[in-house]
């Protein structure tokens, strides 16, 4: 448990790191479908924001500590895994998948999970965790509904998000056994946009319009403080109470794709989501249970 567990202090924090993503979403789609700027482009200039507005914080954690590792290699290898996942999330908002839909599969990452802590980690995957990630899955397809005509491949870019993230994860749970946690916040924010440039660079456009700088500062903006309320979330509150907060941003994404798209989801969108979420929380609980 943390030292110090403030539930409404956590909560809290949490649902600000779900606001703050709902609207960065719904900028990042403004500005690649109504704007006309290349995905790579937004998420260059949005998470260098992101990293120049966070630079204080990272100071305050002790840099020259936080950067000593002698896994450099892999710390580089687990952010691209992040880059990647990012890169295919908004490409995903730019062509545009509807954000109920793109959100929705993207809570399919802790399924990936689990999937690949069995499979490359070793670690004992029981039935029950089986099951529950099958069923996860059936979520998915519910939101996907790859049989019907209106089906299309632009819809597994979140689940390849997902999977992307996902990987992500088992790194640092893998890392966590060498390098501290502020450790692996460091290397990610500082090495994030030298791998986004390389990607920004085959299609780099550079925004003309005082409107488009703006939602672009303000994605940033929001993004490091979307990054550092989960910080500060898992910092005041346990994780296991914390956790089930972060399903929030389902319905702050939907009403958000609502106001700026007009988009109004399905009725199998909640079918799905809410066996997604179960999945989710039940896996949640598990690991908790076991710890």
């Amino acid at each position: 448990m943390s030292q110090h567990h403030n539930p409404i202090q956590g909560a809290s924090w949490m649902l600000t790191a779900g606001l703050a993503f709902a609207i960065v979403n719904s900028l990042a789609q403004v500005l690649s479908v109504k704007l006309h700027l290349p995905s790579t482009t937004v998420a260059f200039i949005q998470y260098f924001i992101a990293l120049i507005a966070m630079l204080p914080w990272l100071k305050s954690l002790g840099l020259r500590q936080a950067l000593r590792t002698q896994h450099f290699g892999l710390h580089c290898f687990r952010v691209f895994l992040s880059v990647i996942g990012i890169q295919l999330w908004l490409w995903a908002l730019a062509y545009p998948v509807p954000i109920w839909q793109g959100i929705a599969l993207l809570m399919t990452s802790p399924l990936f999970a689990t999937i690949g802590s069995g499979l490359f980690l070793r670690e004992r995957v029981g039935a029950a965790r089986w099951f529950a990630t099958v069923a996860g899955f059936v979520g998915a397809m519910i939101i996907l509904e790859p049989w019907s005509d209106d089906f299309s491949w632009a819809t597994l870019l979140p689940v390849g998000a997902a999977f992307f993230w996902a990987s992500y994860s088992l790194m640092v749970k893998k890392m966590s056994a060498h390098d501290s946690p502020t450790t692996m916040v460091v290397y990610l924010l500082l090495l994030i946009t030298p791998f986004n440039i390389l990607l920004a660079v085959p299609d780099f456009t550079m925004p003309s319009s005082l409107e488009t700088w703006g939602l672009l500062v303000g994605a940033g903006l929001l993004t490091g403080l979307a990054q550092w309320a989960i910080a500060k979330a898992y910092a005041v509150a346990d994780a296991s109470f914390v956790q089930p907060f972060d399903h929030a941003k389902l319905p702050l994404n939907v009403l958000a794709g609502w106001i700026v798209f007009g988009w109004a989801p399905p009725g199998r969108l909640w079918l799905g989501a809410a066996i997604i979420i179960a999945s989710v929380a039940f896996i949640t609980h598990w690991e908790s249970r076991k710890k």
